[in-house]
């Protein structure tokens, strides 16, 4: 969660002023949330296009640059959202809701594009897409059992987006050099950032089980303790 560690310097010198703005012209959290969600759809169809040979070979090259900015729009729109929600003082459970749930189609608009899009072979696109989504399912879990929210482990949301934006930028400057695709074993930079996923999700689904795990292993002693002392 390398990324997840700068959001305090990255609100405060950007987010939050951006948001301001936002404010005054009488944009809502909500509001943005949607934008975001059609700016996920985009990039999910652009990955397609660009890796579909229907197209020709110059046009899918340069939607791979469409695509990032879709997913740039589509980050920064769900972090302005809270962002809005907070300095309004109306953040609240329906609008975390929102967010949550919007994001998850996010991850599944773009990811699944890059999967049509023949940039990695299906199954190593399932895998992450599973992974992506079994760790956020863990992240909120943790606060449904009343653990408190936990979004611990090695990757979250900003740190996949990071990665997929650095290899859609790769591989745009690798064909606009060359004049043709990547290929390192086998995968462009795209396909290589979703083994990256793939791992790194799965990594983390494991950390946050493991910590939901010890904490209602030490409930549960704390209840049998408490037990033991009155009787």
């Amino acid at each position: 969660m390398a990324a997840n560690s700068l959001r305090p310097y990255v609100a405060e010198i950007i987010v939050d002023p951006i948001a301001k703005i936002f404010i005054k012209i009488g944009i809502s959290p909500n509001t943005l949330s949607i934008v975001s969600c059609i700016f996920s759809i985009f990039a999910g169809v652009f990955y397609y296009i660009a890796g579909d040979d229907y197209f020709g070979f110059q046009a899918p090259y340069y939607f791979l640059l469409v695509a990032a900015i879709c997913v740039l729009i589509n980050s920064g729109l769900d972090a302005l959202d809270g962002a809005v929600a907070r300095l309004r003082g109306i953040a609240g459970k329906k609008g975390d809701f929102l967010d949550h749930v919007i994001d998850r189609y996010a991850d599944v608009f773009i990811i699944s594009g890059i999967i049509f899009g023949g940039f990695c072979p299906w199954w190593i696109g399932y895998i992450a897409l599973v992974g992506v989504l079994l760790t956020s399912y863990l992240g909120t879990q943790a606060q449904a059992m009343d653990i408190g929210r936990y979004y611990g482990g090695i990757m979250g949301r900003a740190d996949r987006l990071i990665i997929i934006l650095i290899a859609t930028f790769l591989d745009f400057g690798y064909i606009f050099i060359n004049g043709h695709p990547a290929a390192y074993g086998g995968f462009c930079f795209l396909g290589w950032s979703m083994i990256i996923i793939a791992i790194g999700s799965h990594i983390t689904a494991f950390q946050r089980i493991y910590h939901i795990w010890k904490a209602l292993d030490k409930e549960d002693k704390a209840a049998a303790a408490e037990s033991k002392t009155e009787t």
